[in-house]
């Protein structure tokens, strides 16, 4: 299926009204990205930008998850982070993308034109600040991700890819089991984490044989038990109450 134009949800029913650049907004501020926005969707395995072509569109994640990556001279490819709903694409100021996006499952995208967004930040307190708090997220996600990649054990590195779904997409109501839509497959996990494929599979099946995890379907994880599975990150925090 080639990438499709959509019918526009209103700004207060977006279901990531409240985490997205326009979290800050008033009902003024809303009105006007209204009037700039357009919804795109891409099937899963869709390029949506490469790497060093011209950013006509800034825009935020609506559903689904696409994968940043980067290839190297000799084809190497590595994915460098994921884009989850309510995540940004794309910097005011850069002409440019700096990566390959690429919907890893089918991604629907709030867009709006670069150049049109760039006056409207300078224009817009609201939005500057909650660019600003994006962009603070996504340096402590790199820093993160630096640690991750540098010191973690395989064990910890697949607990705490668990851990940032588990943050992100909670289905299951707080003292529940969390149930949680993997959206990559083991091979791509693999990849993301700098994994063997056999590794991923042995470390997702020794958390759950410990009653950490359990499967339901090809593409779901219950989390049964949250503490253990924040313990098997190796962070020396608890993490926090999820919200």
């Amino acid at each position: 299926m080639k990438n499709s134009e959509l019918t526009e949800v209103r700004c207060g029913d977006c279901p990531i009204r409240h985490r997205a650049v326009c979290a800050r907004c008033d009902g003024d501020e809303l009105a006007l990205l209204e009037s700039m926005k357009s919804y795109k969707q891409y099937d899963a395995g869709d390029v949506m930008m490469w790497r060093g072509e011209p950013l006509s569109h800034v825009a935020s994640v609506v559903d689904g998850v696409a994968s940043l990556s980067k290839t190297l001279e000799d084809g190497r490819t590595q994915m460098v982070g994921l884009l989850l709903p309510s995540d940004f694409i794309g910097r005011p100021g850069r002409t440019q993308i700096e990566f390959d996006v690429t919907a890893t499952t089918d991604v629907t995208l709030c867009r709006f034109e670069r150049k049109p967004f760039e006056r409207l930040v300078i224009e817009t307190p609201h939005v500057a600040q909650r660019l600003m708090e994006l962009a603070l997220d996504e340096l402590d996600a790199a820093r993160d991700w630096m640690l991750l990649l540098g010191r973690k054990t395989a064990r910890e590195k697949i607990a705490t890819f668990i851990d940032m779904l588990a943050r992100r997409n909670i289905t299951g109501a707080h003292g529940a089991d969390i149930t949680l839509e993997i959206p990559m497959t083991r091979d791509q996990i693999a990849n993301y984490l700098g994994l063997t494929l056999e590794t991923v599979s042995r470390q997702f099946n020794a958390l759950k044989k410990e009653g950490v995890i359990s499967f339901s379907g090809r593409k779901h994880i219950e989390v049964v038990d949250l503490g253990a599975l924040r313990h098997a990150t190796g962070d020396d925090a608890d993490g926090g109450m999820l919200s």
